[in-house]
């Protein structure tokens, strides 16, 4: 079922909804279910699951010289979603990025996908590969989410890459995107940055999910601007509890993204992680409870590979 007949169908409700790692290179499926199964409590009606590059390494040779290996630390996602699906029945949103993939392994991967009765993509660039300074995209492949995205449109209408295959078989995928509330890094500006996420939307785009934010202002402030600039999709707003206290400057550094003066100052009065997590949770039960006011259609929680803070903030707030 697509992410927007669950908006339709839940009639103003705001429904619950989270984002998970596959497991990393070596763990078992169990460590996945392990991390979701407190969260079924909450009866969310897709998950999505990530998908993360390779990254360079460089290991020293016998004769001292570096060797640069690529390793992909969290392989998987693709069977990870079919996994979630038969496991508790509900929809996989897997993450389709750029970096990675030439257009025919991605076409390959969205084959799979439906194969597999995947309704729901969300396509994204991705991010820069360590170490690099500066997103690369893989030859023959996509640059910019804005390309990806057209092509899973395309084959939503039964262009394949081989123009030789006729009376092929059309996909259906609904189709997510992200919106940057506080503007994408690259972008010059608020309105370069959304005048692309309208070009998306434009362009197929179903839905918007944001990345995370912990001024709730400024969320409503970007939906006023998307609204503004005639972008009407559902725009769904994306969440983390803070955990640590060294996330009050990797948090702002990793996603380039504000902590609010009234958080950040409650978290430097903390003495541990477990102090700085009970922050985290109360103030995203706060964003929470006001976001659901405001009448978004999910709140969807970047869990990070823990859900107990997930869970607690739940717990307050369905």
């Amino acid at each position: 079922m697509k992410v927007t007949d669950y908006f339709n169908q839940a009639d103003g409700k705001t429904l619950f909804t989270f984002e998970v790692l596959p497991p990393l290179k070596g763990q078992n499926i169990r460590t996945l279910f392990d991390h979701i199964d407190p969260l079924m409590e909450f009866k969310p009606p897709f998950i999505d699951v990530t998908y993360h590059r390779e990254e360079y390494v460089y290991k020293k040779r016998q004769d001292g010289l570096l060797e640069r290996k690529s390793v992909r630390k969290r392989p998987g996602t693709v069977g990870m979603c079919a996994a979630i699906q038969n496991h508790y029945k509900v929809d996989a949103v897997p993450h389709i990025i750029c970096g990675g993939f030439s257009k025919e392994e991605t076409e390959n991967a969205l084959i799979d996908l439906n194969f597999l009765g995947i309704d729901n993509v969300l396509v994204l660039q991705g991010d820069v590969r360590k170490p690099d300074r500066e997103f690369i995209p893989e030859p023959d492949g996509h640059r910019y989410a804005s390309e990806l995205l057209s092509q899973v449109v395309e084959l939503n209408n039964g262009i394949f890459l081989d123009e030789e295959i006729e009376n092929a078989a059309s996909s259906d995928f609904c189709i997510g995107v992200a919106g940057y509330p506080e503007k994408h890094t690259t972008a010059p500006n608020m309105e370069t940055d959304l005048r692309y996420l309208k070009q998306k939307v434009d362009g197929g785009a179903d839905y918007i999910v944001t990345q995370m934010f912990f001024d709730n202002q400024k969320y409503f402030e970007f939906v006023k601007l998307c609204r503004d600039s005639g972008i009407e999709v559902p725009i769904v707003p994306g969440l983390k509890p803070i955990t640590t206290k060294k996330q009050i400057t990797l948090l702002p550094d990793l996603f380039h993204i504000d902590i609010p003066e009234a958080l950040s100052i409650e978290l430097e009065k903390c003495k541990n992680n477990e102090a700085a997590r009970e922050i985290g949770i109360e103030w995203a039960i706060k964003q929470s409870k006001e976001l659901i006011e405001f009448g978004v259609p999910t709140l969807h929680y970047y869990s990070m590979g823990k859900s107990l803070s997930v869970y607690e903030v739940a717990k307050e707030v369905f």
